[in-house]
């Protein structure tokens, strides 16, 4: 994380409660997992035949 982007380090350091920066790509994976601000789509799922299960 660049902490000296937009002054974020010192902004937090300021505030009397705890504060947790994070990135853009951590912000992604927390909202994805716990499915917050993320809508799930139809999927498509692919299978084949497993030759080995008919020997």
């Amino acid at each position: 994380m660049n902490n000296k982007a937009c002054g974020t380090r010192p902004d937090a350091d300021a505030i009397p409660t705890r504060v947790v920066l994070v990135d853009a790509e951590r912000l992604t994976r927390l909202m994805i997992r716990c499915g917050i601000g993320v809508q799930v789509k139809p999927t498509v799922h692919i299978v084949e035949v497993d030759e080995d299960f008919f020997e």
